[in-house]
């Protein structure tokens, strides 16, 4: 007879692999994840806590570390025997995420500082304010610089915050053009387009016509932005991913399958922690 531990895990929903794209689902009440510590053996793990309507119990590890989603009629002890069950998979991917965080480069925030912009590593160059008193942000593709204008006494915040700012207009001005070209491409009029931080997704697009983007894609090459831009706009014709969705895709960006390879697996310098 199998234990009641594994009667849950027949029905487990594992998530491998961090999921970029679907269509959101209907939305959900918001509830504050709870943090939870569990023992496995002589470790201690911690993992945020979900409940929700969903009718099995799901693992997702992500940036910040151990996600468990579960149902609201499912006990904290069944949770636990879930956990011990799949233990062995829970520490490999946490330690591989572990090892991948190490390894994702930091910007340095001052002279000489680096950071990806549609593709191209730019240079930081700090410069005194203007005269008028405001702050500018200058961009060279030439030189690959991005040359900041800030108040003497600032520090690394300010010139992070100003050029995060600025990364994300650009997204906002990039995606606004390049959704107006595939949408008349297509045929279709998005409900409206707004930025993302999702970590574990680059774009969706809700049943009512919504489009949300992640504005982190500002770092990729304009190929990687085309086709996130050309998938979400997809699902406005075909809300699913079946053939008649990727023949979508072929029709407004032929040979897509290259940048959807690159985001699949992007270069870690493409992707620093800001």
């Amino acid at each position: 007879m199998p234990t009641r531990a594994r009667r849950l895990f027949d029905q487990l929903a594992l998530q491998f692999e961090l999921p970029f794209f679907s269509a959101a689902p209907a939305a959900e009440p918001r509830v504050a994840d709870k943090k939870r510590l569990i023992q496995f053996g002589a470790q201690v793990v911690s993992y945020r806590l979900k409940r929700s309507r969903r009718k099995s119990i799901g693992f997702v590890i992500d940036e910040e570390g151990l996600v468990v989603t579960a149902p609201r009629w499912v006990s904290l002890a069944d949770i636990d025997l879930a956990l011990k069950e799949k233990q062995r998979w829970i520490l490999v991917n946490l330690h591989e995420m572990g090892e991948r965080r190490r390894a994702t480069p930091h910007v340095s925030w001052q002279e000489g500082g680096r950071v990806p912009y549609l593709g191209v590593s730019l240079a930081l160059c700090m410069a005194p304010r203007g005269v008028r008193g405001r702050d500018a942000v200058v961009l060279d593709l030439e030189a690959a610089t991005l040359t900041v204008s800030l108040p003497p006494d600032a520090g690394p915040k300010q010139l992070r915050d100003r050029v995060q700012g600025w990364l994300q207009a650009e997204a906002r001005r990039i995606f606004a053009e390049r959704s107006a070209i595939f949408a008349k491409r297509l045929g279709v009029t998005p409900k409206g387009l707004r930025l993302s931080s999702a970590k574990t997704r680059w774009g969706s697009c809700s049943a009512d016509g919504k489009i949300l983007l992640n504005w982190r894609l500002v770092h990729f090459p304009m190929s990687s932005i085309d086709y996130v831009v050309a998938h979400e706009l997809a699902h406005l014709r075909e809300m699913n991913h079946g053939p008649r969705f990727w023949q979508t895709v072929g029709e407004i960006l032929p040979g897509f399958e290259s940048a959807r390879a690159h985001l699949a697996e992007p270069p870690a310098e493409l992707l620093p922690v800001l």
